[in-house]
């Protein structure tokens, strides 16, 4: 048997990247609507802000403090960094060239222009220069710099402009650089009339604005440049959960320091001087390596705003209606079709009202006692919230577990928080060092004079603009075995004591790694034993060392195994005598793949699985998760052939994994040309109009 070493891994900041070079993929492709292809450019963009404030961030902290530990792939944090700026600074390169020499002028022969500062008419100037005294002068303030005025507090990812300044101001001084910061209430885009414009859509960056015109801000000087830049700084929050007596009031207090965190990347403009950026890289500590002039806007996720403002839908993806089970087609009552049958939901390609509903329905039904949820990402805007604190209102028992370390929705949470407790439901928030993934939904409703339990469970958030965006899987159910296993972990959440036995659900932190190892062995068994084996797993990541090791072990037994992993893999699949029998593959499409599911052939028994948790340490060991049978025949029918045959046939969105680790786009060659999404959208849903 050959044993795993450190070549045998993949490296987690280098796969993150590699994925965002997938998704730029999708903004070169010809072949996807050209505001879509937009949409792509913008999200590469917001994938690696938070891949800078997170994972670089994390990697400078090591490095600073002179770690040496290794990850699995054998490498130390300074190493990484060392492998991972040349590649983050190709993928940007290559990320402006697509958008301005393809997406750019390919719109513009749509009637959808970006008007350049260079090639403004006397009419779109005189629009212009009357926008920005009207808009724009009046909330801005220009920093000069010199002794009285140090350089400003610029905020993470903020826009601002360096402006290099010559002669002497009213009060004599000549400092020779201020800096102009751009409120983040402006707009960064704005929709010039068409009769200005001259074409149907028609649009000016704020920093063209602002560019023609700072020097209106500046009376008496010349401007000898102004330059756009932005800073990128470490966005992880500091509390010491064991410590705090109160976690709620400790966010508060440290969400602003968020904006403020150590610098990691500067951003600026093309025409930026080497003597001003030389200045900024000092300014922020930052070395040549951190550094990224771009040809165009320093935030490019501000133009996700454009197809919103843009009515052409031959450019985008096709309209659709999501679909509903056929249960739902003919009952209303959600409790009275859970009664019929399990339920599973397929999002978006069916409709999320359904788990809004079951919650709007149990907070107006007389009958239903109690409504316990958990709460990891919902939005600021939560019908879901609105209708648990109208429950609360009308007296009944609610307790939502509500996680506040959810990153980047901490604020969001906290504001839920305290309008559920205003309303009076029972807020918790989960247990001290373990984040609540796991999205679970309990109402007890009293039928026949005894007590009923209903259960929601899925891999997505409760969150009702996402589940229109994501694939998720979620499974509506009145089970009484599986409403007992979530009924334990909601009393583990918001009481004490020793976690206790389930029936059905694996549980993070206690069983879930424990029973997918277990999953993996068994499999392992049958293989040596000369019976059919097979695994099949569907993620967002896989990187925890001691699956991947098993897995190695099941395929040098035999086991068939098909990873489809979106995002980081750090297995490498098709090494002779280690992993030949393990395909890796990733499917990249008009939706962003969340479902996890676990196939085991186990012997013919077939057993799948739909959890809230990736294969990773984290949602092993620090996270509470929920991983749930899929028990009914039919329902298991559907999720194999809806959730995993779909996604191994795919041969246009999918991208496989060499021995190396590198990743290659299927084609179609003789095959049928096969998109998985596009087939499941076919069989669900129905199209607009």
């Amino acid at each position: 048997m050959t044993l795993p070493t450190t070549e045998h891994f993949l490296n987690r900041e280098i796969g993150l990247l590699a994925f965002n070079e997938r998704v730029l993929a999708q903004a070169e492709d010809p072949a996807a609507p050209l505001l879509e292809r937009l949409k792509f450019i913008c999200i590469v963009s917001g994938n690696l802000d938070e891949f800078f404030e997170v994972r670089v961030a994390g990697l400078k902290e090591r490095i600073a403090l002179g770690s040496t530990a290794i990850s699995p792939d054998g490498l130390s944090a300074l190493q990484t960094f060392r492998e991972v700026a040349p590649r983050a600074h190709a993928l940007v390169e290559k990320q402006y060239e697509t958008l301005n020499q393809s997406i750019l002028p390919q719109l513009a022969e749509q009637g959808i222009r970006f008007l350049r500062r260079t090639l403004w008419n006397a009419a779109q100037v005189e629009w212009i220069r009357a926008y920005f005294f009207r808009e724009l002068m009046p909330v801005l303030t220009p920093i000069g710099l010199d002794p009285a005025h140090p350089f400003p507090r610029v905020l993470n990812k903020s826009l601002n402009f360096a402006v290099e300044l010559a002669g002497r101001d009213a009060f004599g001084r000549d400092s020779g650089a201020a800096v102009v910061q751009a409120p983040r209430s402006l707009p960064r885009v704005i929709r010039m009339p068409e009769d200005i414009a001259g074409c149907e859509y028609g649009f000016v960056f704020l920093s063209s604005i602002l560019h023609a015109h700072v020097g209106e801000m500046f009376s008496g000087m010349t401007v000898q440049g102004c330059y756009q830049f932005r800073v990128t700084r470490n966005s992880e929050l500091f509390v010491d959960e064991e410590e705090t007596k109160n976690l709620r009031e400790a966010l508060q207090g440290e969400l602003p320091h968020r904006h403020f965190g150590n610098a990691v990347r500067l951003e600026v403009a093309d025409n930026c001087s080497p003597a001003m950026a030389e200045f900024l890289l000092a300014q922020f500590k930052l070395g040549r390596e951190d550094f990224y002039q771009v040809n165009g806007l320093v935030n490019l996720v501000r133009l996700m705003q454009i197809p919103e403002q843009v009515d052409r839908p031959g450019l985008k993806y096709p309209a659709f209606l999501p679909g509903l089970p056929a249960v739902l087609s003919t009952e209303n009552d959600l409790f009275t079709a859970m009664r019929k049958g399990d339920i599973l939901l397929h999002h978006p390609f069916q409709s999320f009202q359904p788990v809004v509903d079951f919650i709007s329905q149990a907070a107006a039904d007389p009958d239903v006692m109690a409504i316990r949820q958990t709460v990891y990402r919902t939005g600021t805007d939560s019908m879901l919230m609105q209708a648990l604190m109208a429950a609360a209102q009308s007296g009944k028992e609610v307790t939502v577990v509500v996680e506040l370390m959810a990153r980047f929705d901490e604020e969001a949470n906290i504001n839920w928080a305290a309008k559920l407790e205003e309303a009076g439901a029972h807020v918790v928030y989960g247990v001290v060092a373990h984040k609540t993934h796991c999205k679970m939904a309990l109402v007890v409703r009293r039928e026949d004079n005894r007590l009923r339990r209903y259960v929601h469970l899925g891999t997505g958030n409760y969150h009702a603009r996402t589940a229109r965006l994501y694939t998720d899987f979620g499974l509506l159910t009145c089970n009484e075995a599986i409403c007992a296993d979530v009924n334990d972990i909601f009393t583990q959440l918001t009481g004490m004591g020793r976690a206790s036995h389930l029936k059905h659900l694996w549980q993070s932190p206690f069983t879930l790694h424990s029973q997918i190892m277990a999953a993996i062995r068994r499999e392992t068994e049958h293989a040596h034993a000369g019976k059919p084996a097979a695994i099949i797993a569907k993620m967002n990541a896989l990187l925890e060392p001691e699956v991947i090791r098993a897995l190695y072990d099941a395929s040098q037994a035999g086991v068939k195994i098909d990873l489809i992993i979106r995002g980081v893999c750090a297995l490498k699949p098709g090494i002779a005598g280690l992993s030949e029998n393990i395909q890796v593959r990733s499917v990249i499409g008009r939706f962003l793949e969340h479902t996890r599911i676990f196939y085991f052939r186990d012997d013919g028994n077939e057993r799948v699985y739909l959890s809230s948790a990736d294969w990773m340490d984290r949602n092993f060991f620090r996270r509470i998760e929920a991983c749930f049978p899929v028990l009914e025949p039919r329902l298991k029918k559907r999720v194999i052939g809806e959730g995993l045959k779909p996604y191994l046939r795919d041969n246009l969105q999918a991208w496989e994994m060499d021995a190396k680790g590198e990743y290659h786009r299927r084609t179609s060659r003789r095959a049928k040309p096969f998109i998985a999404q596009l087939a499941l959208l076919d069989l669900l849903a129905k199209r607009a109009g």
